[in-house]
């Protein structure tokens, strides 16, 4: 028998069972004093007339007295000893009583140091067992001297150690339904952080700007700081979100980020998922493990003050390729109990949404370029006319495809005048962009070499659209301005559209209202009005869709007069300078922008 009442391979495989040592957790017993197993011990020391009498618990290294009467100290107060002086522990290990009338003779425990510094001679142990019928210790009764005992006290032994294993039943119940609270309400908050999750991937399709929200949508809630890792084809760091659970840290959660893009080594956590496509958690770390993982050893630094004790990392994959486009790792300090399974999973959850929104952000973005292409491919490219000096600019509405029905055109007639359009075809679709471009050629094939005035041009593209089964509607306004000897004549026919603009030398400004006409390309009518203005040299004229200055829920006309009113204050400024003061004036943008800016010399 092995020294000091030390127990074969078989019987620590016993002790060192995980499932009973989880249940020896959950009954959440520690070496204190219990109320409820000291009166147990009192019963045994009453019942058995024994000098001492034991609720003991034991562990891989120890046993501890949750329930105790009649120990000597300094073990009463202690109320535990290493497993060098436990009896119970072989208990446990058979999962069987064990009965020692004279301890000194019996070869499994002669050698224990129970018997020369506690003063066990005599002991009676019974198992007390988990519903599974896990031994987690013993309810024992101990003699100083040689003891023989009856089977009468056996029995009473027996019944109490079964009342006493059902108490701790009970506690290992309560904390089963505690924990099957703590995790429905886990689950609860879980699925609404996912929901919210979902709902704000929905709502950007900026790839940064959505990782950042998913960073800090899970802090607090499922950890106390998180980085989310964009990587580019070639499996370098190019993007990192993080967020910190203290707002105080912001700084130093920052600077971790900033320093993960050139900082990681060849060992880092975050690599290896990335090579490998799984995901990795542990606990008990410490940031001194961080210095093998990175070649930046301030990352350690850091990370000790953010708190690092246990992290799990999730893959972010594109879900069809299975192409890695980044990760998200979570971790917590030491303050916080390490991830479980159950956070790996909703990691992995978090993680393959955001591959499902990076991916679509890509695609959008890809699909964005070719619009943005294609939209600009339809529009004029601005001719230099002596006297006057052009520029144009279009805008994509901020949703949708980057591609819509609104344009501008300016091109020289043969006469030396100059003709300027600027529409918007109704929606924000390749249809509306086709129909845009329909329109314009209609515009510049009819209008090129005619002296006509505007309304009869409106007139003759109001005839067309109808008569070539154009499905469009749109607004208009055409111009055409010719020099005379102080100034420039303009004509303008206005279908739906807003006012043009004018600002004077004066700094006035000046909206050119006329009695509304309808939109092109809706109910047949006759003549269309031209209108004319006497414009002085050094004039500046503006002729924009309605996306410069319609705000949902305020009235077009303070757009028109916020416009105007950037036009007075910062009409002086070059002509490209003015065109970006407009658009910063615009509000969100909800529907596409298109203006001519025109600067009469």
């Amino acid at each position: 028998m092995a020294e000091h009442g030390d127990i074969d391979a078989p019987a620590q495989s016993a002790l060192h069972d995980p499932a009973r040592l989880r249940s020896l957790q959950r009954v959440c017993l520690s070496a204190e004093s219990d109320a409820a197993f000291d009166r147990f011990a009192g019963l045994v020391k009453r019942l058995l007339g024994v000098p001492v009498a034991l609720v003991s618990l034991v562990d891989t290294e120890r046993q501890f007295f949750p329930g105790q009467v009649g120990l000597a100290e300094p073990w009463s107060q202690k109320r535990e000893t290493p497993l060098s002086h436990s009896f119970c522990q072989h208990v446990v290990a058979e999962g069987a009583p064990k009965v020692y009338p004279d301890a000194r003779i019996y070869a499994q425990v002669r050698d224990n140091l129970a018997i020369p510094e506690l003063g066990v001679v005599a002991y009676a142990g019974m198992p007390l067992k988990d519903s599974d019928g896990l031994t987690l210790g013993s309810l024992c009764a101990i003699d100083t001297k040689p003891r023989a005992w009856t089977k009468d006290e056996l029995a009473i032994l027996e019944d109490l150690a079964e009342a006493c294993a059902s108490e701790l039943r009970l506690r290992i119940a309560r904390d089963l339904a505690e924990e099957a609270r703590r995790h429905a309400e886990s689950a609860h908050d879980q699925l609404a952080m996912l929901a919210e999750l979902t709902e704000t991937f929905t709502t950007t399709l900026d790839m940064e700007e959505g990782m950042r929200r998913l960073a800090e949508g899970v802090t607090p809630r499922l950890a106390d700081w998180c980085l989310v890792t964009l990587v580019d084809q070639n499996g370098a760091v190019r993007h990192v979100a993080a967020a910190h659970r203290d707002a105080e840290a912001a700084v130093d959660v920052e600077r971790f980020a900033q320093l993960m893009m050139t900082g990681l080594g060849a060992r880092s956590a975050i690599l290896a998922v990335q090579r490998s496509g799984q995901p990795i958690r542990r606990d008990g770390e410490t940031a001194d493990k961080i210095l093998a993982r990175t070649t930046t050893p301030e990352l350690a630094e850091i990370a000790d003050r953010l708190g690092y004790a246990s992290f799990v990392i999730a893959p972010v994959t594109a879900p069809v390729t299975q192409r890695m486009l980044g990760s998200v790792t979570l971790v917590n300090g030491p303050g916080r109990a390490p991830f479980t399974e159950a956070d790996e999973r909703t990691a992995l959850d978090i993680a393959r949404r955001a591959g499902l929104a990076i991916d679509n952000s890509r695609l959008y973005g890809r699909q964005r370029h070719v619009a943005e292409v294609l939209q600009h491919s339809m529009l004029t490219e601005l001719p230099g006319i002596p006297g006057m000096e052009l520029h144009a600019r279009y805008l994509p509405a901020q949703d949708g495809a980057a591609v819509g029905g609104d344009w501008y055109d300016a091109f020289a007639q043969p006469d030396g005048s100059v003709m300027l359009a600027v529409g918007d075809v109704s929606g924000h679709d390749i249809e509306a962009a086709a129909a845009m471009g329909q329109l314009r050629n209609l515009v510049r094939g009819d209008a090129y070499g005619r002296d006509d005035e505007p309304g009869r041009l409106l007139t003759q593209l109001d005839r067309a659209i109808r008569g070539l089964n154009v499905n469009a509607a749109a607004t208009a306004v055409l111009t055409r301005i010719r020099r005379n000897a102080d100034g420039y004549d303009v004509t303008f026919a206005n279908a739906g559209h807003p006012p043009p603009l004018l600002l004077h030398p004066d700094g006035t400004v000046e909206a050119w209202w006329e009695t509304p006409e309808p939109l092109l390309g809706l109910t047949p009518r006759g003549q269309r009005a031209t209108h004319r203005r006497r414009v002085p040299a050094g004039a500046t004229l503006l002729l924009y869709t309605d996306g410069l200055v319609e705000d949902p829920g305020h009235l077009l006309d303070e757009g028109i007069d916020r416009v105007a009113e950037t036009l007075r204050s910062d009409g002086a400024r070059p002509g490209e300078e003015l065109c970006s003061c407009l658009v910063e004036t615009a509000p969100r943008r909800a529907d596409d922008i298109a203006f001519l800016l025109i600067r009469l010399l």
